[in-house]
């Protein structure tokens, strides 16, 4: 046998075992978690928003309705109960962690079914309710998920079960914005009242949630978490676990510069992703092709992505990994520059959208993967990820604010050059961790 062959076979061995990875029960259970995850952005938005514009709600109240999103932006507030208490019973019965993913999937269904058969036009304030519970124990649930999945996985599984996660939760979020949206529609041609149709597509939405249910029961209780102490006060062991999970991270070393660098990393991702659809439109593209492409195209290339970003966190070291991410969304940011100099093409806008999904999907979930790794301390571990993901949002809500501005001042192509300069701070912040040894330091204390 020669070296190339053996080479070749090496190789072939070794994608084998990348791809192998994705039907690891323990990864598996985490790609169903994800699409359960996913099912209920769109219940207490999109798909509500279809429903209450079909009955004829006035837009001002619509617009309202986005508050209703506001436990996704502060769930860090109530992790550390996730870290410090188990649900009674279910905690004795299942473990913390499982324990409280089927008490939130229970509650979610329940609020599914309530807000379904809420009235828009007579009860709106019935509907934000119901729309607000519902939001509040699908955070609840990523808050739980999240935990479960960065004690359950390995570390050279996590980007593959990050991976396979988004996916599952992008297939969830389809399930049930355009799924429902159609499933209202049929049981309108079968003969249901029209008063009827949404409660029943609610009805079958909190059906689906019964697939994370199914996960939870079937999934092994992650092993090494420290037992609750009963003889703590609760409002006690609950200050005690948010300021440890504070101060266990703060006393890490380059705990600031890891701070800051989480608030960076994707920050020239986000700085020109808040303002695609807006220029789309500008430069003359019509709905149709924001729909199709923007859309329908970018949500295969993401899906792509993500799948990518798993192989390649697994085949290379985390920090390296981290290097191919952020130096691919960089790049990236200049093909919109490229559009805006091509101006109107369809092919020029569909290879735009291919890039920027699927490179956007990479670093997503290699920066993932690295902050699951940062939540090594299994008495911390739900707040925080709640905290550090909530910090990582800072560049998409704060910081990227301002784009407007910059993008009018200067036009298109020269915003979308800013925003790939824009990587840089993150990318120096990366060479230092490097330099500094944070990256021994993580695969020093990375189980398995």
């Amino acid at each position: 046998m020669t070296d190339a062959t053996r080479r070749a076979d090496a190789e072939a061995d070794g994608l084998l075992a990348s791809l192998a990875v994705y039907l690891r029960p323990r990864v598996l259970i985490v790609i169903l978690l994800g699409f359960s995850s996913g099912l209920p952005l769109a219940l207490s938005g999109a798909t509500l928003t279809i429903w209450m514009a079909e009955a004829k709600v006035n837009l001002a109240t619509i617009g309202l309705f986005a508050l209703v999103g506001v436990p996704y932006n502060f769930k860090f507030v109530w992790a550390p109960l996730v870290d410090a208490l188990d649900v009674p019973l279910l905690g004795r019965w299942l473990g913390r962690r499982r324990g409280w993913l089927v008490f939130t999937q229970l509650l979610l269904a329940l609020a599914v079914v309530w807000l379904g058969f809420q009235d828009p036009v007579n009860a709106p304030w019935h509907v934000a309710l119901g729309a607000l519970l519902v939001a509040t124990a699908s955070a609840t649930q990523d808050i739980v998920v999240d935990a479960f999945r960065v004690e359950s996985l390995e570390v050279r599984e996590q980007a593959a079960g990050m991976a396979g996660y988004v996916a599952a939760y992008r297939v969830g979020m389809l399930a049930s914005g355009a799924g429902v949206v159609l499933l209202v529609a049929w049981f309108e041609v079968l003969g249901v009242p029209r008063a009827d149709v949404w409660g029943w597509g609610y009805v079958c939405a909190a059906l689906m949630v019964g697939v994370g249910l199914i996960a939870s029961l079937l999934a092994k209780e992650p092993a090494g978490a420290d037992p609750v102490k009963h003889d703590v006060p609760v409002l006690k062991r609950i200050a005690q676990t948010a300021v440890g999970a504070f101060g266990e991270f703060l006393s890490r070393r380059s705990a600031i510069a890891i701070l800051l660098f989480v608030v960076l990393y994707k920050f020239c991702d986000a700085f020109a992703g808040v303002l695609t659809g807006a220029f789309v439109i500008d430069i003359g593209f019509d709905k149709a092709a924001y729909a199709g492409i923007v859309k329908g195209v970018g949500f295969a290339s993401a899906l792509i992505g993500g799948f990518a970003g798993g192989l390649i966190a697994r085949a290379l070291p985390l920090s390296t990994s981290l290097w191919v991410g952020g130096l691919l969304q960089m790049a990236s940011n200049l093909a919109f520059s490229w559009q805006a100099w091509m101006g109107v093409s369809l092919p020029a806008l569909t290879a735009t959208i291919i890039v920027e999904n699927f490179t956007g999907a990479i670093g997503t979930v290699i920066f993932v993967a690295y902050i699951s790794a940062l939540c090594g301390d299994r008495a911390h571990t739900a707040t925080q990820y709640a905290l550090l993901t909530a910090l990582a949002a800072v560049g998409r809500t704060f910081l990227a604010s301002g784009a407007g501005f910059i993008a009018q001042s200067t036009g298109w192509m020269t915003f979308f050059a800013i925003t790939a300069v824009a990587a840089l701070p993150g990318l120096a912040l990366l060479a230092y961790l490097q330099a500094r040894g944070h990256f021994r330091e993580l695969a020093g204390g990375a189980k398995g």
